[in-house]
């Protein structure tokens, strides 16, 4: 059966995924840019935009596991937009007309919209639903590939809490932030399922990954 995988997903020391008051012009509220400037700066960010230069070294090794073997994404609704989004019939997301993830990507909402093909592969399917069933649907879709879940902190939480997560990978940034969505809330001894290993990076962030045992 494919893995359900989790990359690349930044943390505060404690433990926001976001920051608060998110809006149009701010996808992350007071966060601003601070919790993915590590990834800004390597080799891959700047492969998968476009342009020259980037870093190498330990973060671009592990911003570069977020795509291999991925044959569909789970995303929440606050990933997928702006606080609102759904009363905006012409949102189709913050990536532009080619997103990123050039698979089937599932949104989870309570407000299900027809689904968008987009350039790339990318076709964004609208769900309103359980973790357990958006899987089945993400696991059908992906074929004998991995399924990612992208984000945002909730989505993570509910799935490490639905037991559905096998491999985590989280950043730590040395960043307090105090408010917005933390992931860790109510998933108490989470750890006691996998194994656990850290890794402190010269530029300041500690990548920690979970992996389901016996995988």
């Amino acid at each position: 059966m494919s893995r359900v995988r989790v990359h690349n997903f930044s943390l505060s020391l404690d433990g926001f995924g976001t920051g608060e008051g998110l809006s149009h012009d701010a996808p992350f509220g007071h966060a601003g840019e601070r919790l993915h400037e590590w990834m800004f700066t390597t080799r891959w960010w700047h492969e998968t935009t476009g342009e020259p230069g980037g870093t190498g070294g330990l973060d671009d090794a592990f911003a570069r596991r977020h795509g291999p073997g991925v044959g569909a994404e789970i995303m929440g609704a606050g990933k997928f937009g702006y606080p609102g989004w759904h009363e905006d019939p012409e949102w189709k997301g913050w990536w532009g007309p080619n997103p990123p993830f050039h698979t089937p990507t599932f949104v989870l909402t309570h407000h299900p919209r027809p689904s968008i093909e987009m350039e790339g592969g990318t076709t964004f399917h609208f769900l309103d639903t359980s973790p357990a069933k958006a899987l089945e649907a993400a696991r059908e879709a992906a074929g004998d590939q991995d399924v990612r879940v992208g984000g945002g902190a909730t989505v993570v939480r509910d799935f490490l809490a639905a037991g559905l997560v096998d491999h985590l990978h989280v950043v730590v940034v040395p960043i307090l932030l105090g408010r917005g969505a933390r992931l860790w809330d109510g998933l108490e001894d989470v750890q006691k399922d996998y194994q656990v290993e850290a890794v402190a990076s010269p530029t300041g962030v500690t990548h920690v990954t979970f992996t389901r045992a016996g995988l």
